[in-house]
């Protein structure tokens, strides 16, 4: 499906394609025996009209003026965004004098909070990007337009459904995690490097509740999950989309192959409550509650990021 550059939604299901077509005039022809102005042929306009044909309903919150196109340009832009501000901050370093590769190998947890900044750093640049292109080449609001809507819930009222959704969040987390543990790593995972000083472990903790909810909703639920459910249908796009989200954060679980598959399923249950409540509001509502659990459970076991194991 394509859309008009001036008009990037498609026509409103069941407006009549002929209304904005061009109409033809007949030119008259003068009879042979007569002098007055006649056709010279009889048209039946009903036998010229366009036939009714039934074209399927696009919901609204599918309805959007980017392709997949766009989402490959997007994946460049984060690995070439990604490159850069590395490229950037290493350098900035160099300028004050800092060794960063003698820094980074006789201090890991210095690589680890660089690490962090700079995935921050991307991940704003992520959303500049979205919203610019919002803005520029589609001329929409961007919050609107890429999936955060109001909640309109069917049965619950609104307040409830909210409290519903972090409920589901921590139910979530609190599953995920008590299968991890029934089925472990056989060796430590990368993510778990990130959670051996306390400082490294904060910026962790800011990134997993006030940033990540909101870029990754924002890419993988407002972005990606409507093209897709374009493309295969939305049983499929729900997988197609949940999968994508997990396989992103295997770096950080490698080995856990299980950990990794885990990691599938939560991306397919945030996606379905987006396109059950067609909107990225409830998918962040249950993203930031698993996560904020999550640190809960990490807090508890350093006492309050006092105790670590490698310490």
């Amino acid at each position: 499906m394509s859309f008009d550059q001036d008009n990037p939604l498609p026509p409103e299901p069941g407006k009549d394609p002929s209304a904005s077509a061009p109409v033809f005039e007949i030119e008259p022809a003068r009879a042979a025996d007569s002098g007055s102005m006649e056709p010279a042929f009889a048209v039946d306009a009903s036998a010229t009209a366009y036939p009714d044909y039934p074209r399927p309903s696009i919901p609204d919150d599918l309805r959007v003026p980017w392709n997949w196109s766009d989402i490959f340009l997007l994946v460049g832009v984060a690995i070439g965004g990604g490159i850069l501000i590395s490229f950037i901050v290493m350098a900035g370093l160099s300028l004050f004098g800092v060794q960063v590769l003698r820094l980074l190998r006789e201090s890991p947890e210095k690589l680890n909070q660089l690490n962090v900044v700079i995935q921050v750093v991307l991940d704003l640049g992520i959303l500049a990007y979205l919203a610019a292109q919002m803005r520029l080449r589609f001329h929409s609001p961007f919050w609107r337009t890429i999936g955060w809507r109001p909640l309109e819930p069917a049965k619950l009222s609104r307040n409830a459904t909210y409290i519903a959704l972090v409920l589901g969040g921590f139910l979530l987390s609190f599953v995920v995690t008590l299968a991890s543990n029934i089925f472990p790593p056989e060796k430590e995972l990368p993510i778990q490097a990130l959670l051996q000083d306390r400082y490294t472990a904060l910026l962790f903790i800011l990134v997993a509740v006030l940033v990540a909810p909101v870029v990754e909703e924002t890419v993988f639920r407002g972005y990606l999950y409507p093209v897709a459910a374009r493309s295969f249908g939305k049983a499929w796009g729900i997988i197609v989309t949940g999968t994508l989200f997990g396989l992103l954060h295997a770096s950080q679980l490698w080995g856990g192959w299980g950990q990794i598959g885990l990691l599938v399923i939560v991306g397919i249950v945030f996606t379905f409550a987006r396109a059950a409540s067609r909107s990225v509001v409830a998918s962040f509502i249950l993203h930031t509650s698993y996560n904020s659990l999550q640190v809960i459970a990490l807090l508890i076991s350093t006492h309050g990021l006092r105790h670590f194991p490698a310490n």
